[in-house]
C-alpha cells in the first residue's frame, strides 16, 4: 500500500499536471460568449471527459505503449512537445485567437477542446497517471488510490471552473489574461522538463 508520503508525493504530482487553478482562465476565454447554464454544462462535461481519458491511460496506458513498442521516454517526449505548443499559444496568442472563436459553437466541442483536453487531461497528466501507476511497482490497491486522488483533484477543477464567474469578478479580465500568461509559462517550463527529462533517459545520459 502507499504510503503517507507517497501519496503525498503523488497529489503534488497530479495537482501539478492537471492544475486546477491554471483552468480558469482556459475555462474563461472559451466560455465567454456562453450563458451561465451553458457554463455549468460545459465544465460538468469536460470533467466526466477528463476522468475519463485519464483513467483509461491510468488502467491500461502502460500495457498499450509496450504492446506499440513505445517507451515512456518517447511518450514523454510527444507529450512535452505537444504541451510546450500550447503553452507558446498562452503566451503569445491574443486573449480571444480566432482558434478559439471558431470553437464557440457546440458546447460539448468546447468542453472537449480546449478544455478537457489539452487543459485538464494534458498530455503531462496522461503521462503522470501512467508513471504513478508502473504495474511493476505498484499493487492493484496502490493504482485505486492514484485513481481516487486523481478524481478529488479533478472535482477541485470542476469547481474551479463551476465559480469562474465569481473568480474573473475579483481578478477581472486583466488579471484573467495575467494568469494565462503566467500559466503558461509555467507550462512552458513543465513542458520543457518534460523533453530534457524524456531525452535523458531515452539515451541513459547521467
Amino acid at each position: 500500500m502507499l504510503k503517507y508520503d507517497e501519496l503525498i508525493s503523488s497529489f503534488i504530482i497530479l495537482w501539478a499536471v492537471i492544475d486546477p487553478i491554471g483552468t480558469i482562465p482556459v475555462f474563461i476565454a472559451v466560455t465567454k460568449n456562453y450563458a451561465e447554464e451553458e457554463k455549468k454544462k460545459i465544465a460538468s462535461f469536460a470533467t466526466i471527459v477528463s476522468f475519463f481519458v485519464l483513467l483509461f491511460f491510468l488502467v491500461v496506458g502502460e500495457l498499450l505503449l509496450k504492446s506499440m513498442g513505445v517507451p515512456l521516454a518517447a511518450f514523454q517526449v510527444s507529450g512535452g512537445i505537444i504541451l510546450l505548443l500550447f503553452a507558446l499559444n498562452m503566451v503569445f496568442g491574443n486573449s480571444k485567437p480566432e482558434e478559439e472563436i471558431a470553437m464557440l459553437r457546440p458546447g460539448k466541442e468546447t468542453a472537449v477542446f480546449p478544455l478537457a483536453m489539452p487543459s485538464i487531461a494534458s498530455p503531462g497528466a496522461m503521462l503522470a497517471v501512467v508513471l504513478l501507476t508502473d504495474n511493476s511497482r505498484h499493487s492493484i490497491l496502490d493504482q485505486a488510490l492514484t485513481a481516487l486522488v486523481m478524481s478529488f483533484i479533478l472535482f477541485i477543477t470542476y469547481l474551479n471552473m463551476r465559480f469562474s464567474t465569481k473568480i474573473v469578478r475579483i481578478i477581472g479580465n486583466s488579471g484573467a489574461i495575467v494568469i494565462s500568461k503566467v500559466m503558461g509559462l509555467v507550462l512552458a517550463s513543465i513542458a520543457s522538463t518534460n523533453i530534457l527529462v524524456g531525452i535523458q533517459e531515452f539515451f541513459r545520459l547521467k
